[in-house]
């Protein structure tokens, strides 16, 4: 399905860019959340009317995330879990109990707008990404504890788990979103939604 985008979506395009999707996840996700337009011709020449207030209302956005986003770069939360002898969770932490942590760290964060490669099931820190706006993120640590006290000696530490890999931030296929909160790329499957604890489709 070829449509107009109304705000830059990662992997796919700008603002005002045509541009094809699979019609699931036009109509699933970018059409549903206003996040694009059917490339119709009434819908072209009715975006080249509104691009200067789309513009300037997404400049605006920007701007507020870009100040908050100084204010979160280098934050630290602290999430105590049990876990066992060699470091393994009883459970996970998803995207929501990063958000969460976050929110309880003085910032108003959803859990949509968290990501990481998977949840995460060992005990240290964890790298995740918190995206403001559709052009400003930024990373956070979220530091996995089985006390505040172990927290804090990780934190002193500084040693990041090995679970964390830069590279794989980059494979879309396996980000992980909040439970009906859709992904930035473009899914394999037309239901456009992400699960905390299985393979993709859990930044203001």
């Amino acid at each position: 399905m070829e449509i107009i985008l109304l705000e830059r979506i990662e992997n796919l395009g700008q603002m005002g860019d045509v541009v094809n999707v699979r019609p699931g996840f036009a109509r699933n996700y970018l059409l549903p959340q206003k996040k694009a337009l059917r490339a119709t011709d009434a819908n072209r020449s009715l975006f080249e009317t509104q691009r200067g207030q789309l513009e300037a209302v997404n400049l605006e956005q920007r701007s507020e995330a870009e100040a908050v986003a100084k204010k979160l770069d280098g934050l630290s939360v602290v999430v105590v879990r049990q876990a066992s002898d060699n470091d393994q969770l009883y459970g996970s932490v998803t995207v929501r109990d990063a958000a969460q942590a976050i929110t309880e760290a003085g910032f108003t964060l959803s859990s949509k707008q968290v990501q990481m490669v998977r949840p995460i099931k060992k005990v240290g820190l964890h790298q995740v990404t918190a995206r403001l706006h559709p052009e400003v993120s930024v990373t956070v640590t979220v530091n996995v504890a089985r006390s505040e006290e172990e927290a804090e000696l990780q934190a002193q530490g500084k040693s990041v788990s090995a679970d964390d890999d830069p590279a794989e931030d980059d494979l879309d296929a396996e980000t992980f979103f909040d439970p009906g909160a859709a992904p930035d790329a473009e899914p394999a499957e037309d239901s456009g939604a992400a699960d905390e604890s299985g393979t993709e489709p859990d930044p203001a």
